[in-house]
């Protein structure tokens, strides 16, 4: 556990929803917020997209999605599936007989676009190969691709035509007595999606995908999923997350767990706390951080880090935080323990020394949790 005091005013309430299981994951309830991503290699090379998964796997993603557009990707993902550390869910669009194939193919969850898939014997054709194969659904919902007749009906993409083209597809899954589905309402516009999902959660129980689609390239793009997706999460809304990114998907995971850990949602990995550094720091805060942030990368147990440059705010945040260093000294700083002043570090030996302080915390954190598990 990390060094941080009790905060009932932080804490938020979710939205209670149904757990459905994605392969070995569960989505809602009281299951951990998950974090998903996207490859965005070509589906039928199984030794390229099989590493992405890896590398998204090995970074925190819960659940990877692969798109499957043609028989050939659907032939690959059998063995995707096979080698995969985590479940796949496939991602259909316009063939509804892909998703039959996926589903065959061993996906733990279909994907599929109320807008393109087809009607409703299409669907229930899809439910029949989840069912047999004991995948969940995942209903997709896209202000780019709503159904004609729900643009007719609204003049054009709007949180009810949304919500509408959603629950019109649940009804569905239900008339089939199927309940293993999420449902999303993505947006490229955060108000529009936004305000779509909080009229989404107010309609259903189903456990929440939440996603600002197309959001952009790496900066922008996380501005705005922030943006999106935090103010839904501070609201108690949404049981998975995709940050969707013009870049590596292993960026779209570590974004996504820093959205969760800064609301306290999910913890994984070192949280740096670090100013922003100015004429009073006492050694090169904006350095040190970046070359932290890379060596720290592979620990996974959660702990607060803070890094900062001057005595102004250094000793109050090293108090709510597991590790701290706090600049000042004529070429040294000063190391916090658990909130307190333990020794003093010279600034040229102080990277080495914080990692190897948060390699050790670190390894006997792991050894406790080993150790009670027996």
């Amino acid at each position: 556990m990390t060094h941080n005091p009790i905060r009932p005013w932080r804490d938020i309430e979710r939205r209670k929803s149904r757990k459905i299981m994605v392969g070995n994951v569960p989505v809602g309830g009281d299951a951990p917020i998950s974090v998903q991503t996207m490859t965005n290699t070509d589906s039928s090379d199984v030794r390229a997209t099989l590493d992405q998964v890896i590398r998204a796997a090995e970074a925190g993603a819960d659940i990877v999605r692969i798109s499957t557009p043609d028989e050939s990707s659907t032939r690959a993902l059998r063995e995707i599936v096979r080698e995969s550390p985590v479940p796949i869910v496939a991602d259909i669009h316009f063939h509804y007989k892909r998703a039959l194939e996926a589903a065959d193919a061993g996906a733990a969850c279909l994907r599929i676009n109320p807008g393109n898939i087809g009607d409703a014997k299409r669907v229930a054709e899809v439910v029949r190969a989840a069912r047999e194969n004991g995948a969940s659904i995942r209903i997709g919902v896209n202000a780019g691709s709503l159904e004609k007749h729900l643009l007719e009906k609204y003049g054009e993409p709007c949180p009810d035509a949304m919500v509408e083209s959603g629950l019109d597809h649940i009804k569905i899954l239900q008339d089939h007595d199927f309940h293993e589905f999420k449902i999303s309402v993505k947006a490229s516009d955060v108000f529009l999606a936004a305000a779509a999902y909080q009229q989404l959660a107010d309609a259903t129980d189903a456990p929440i995908h939440l996603g600002i689609t197309e959001a952009g390239g790496l900066r922008g793009g996380t501005v705005k999923s922030a943006i999106g997706l935090g103010n839904l999460l501070w609201a108690g809304i949404g049981d998975t997350i995709r940050v969707s990114l013009s870049a590596d998907p292993v960026e779209e995971v570590k974004v996504g767990f820093e959205v969760l850990k800064s609301l306290g949602l999910r913890t994984r990995g070192v949280q740096i706390i670090s100013c922003p550094s100015c004429a009073r720091q006492g050694f090169d805060v904006i350095k040190t951080v970046e070359a932290l942030e890379q060596r720290l990368e592979h620990v996974k147990t959660p702990m607060s880090l803070s890094i900062i440059g001057c005595v102004v705010n250094g000793p109050g945040e090293a108090l709510m935080t597991d590790i701290g260093f706090t600049g000042g000294g004529a070429g040294s700083g000063m190391v916090y323990l658990a909130g307190r002043q333990d020794h003093k570090m010279t600034n040229d030996q102080m990277i080495d020394h914080i990692v190897e302080l948060v390699e050790e915390r670190a390894a006997k954190i792991e050894a406790a949790k080993a150790e009670a598990a027996e």
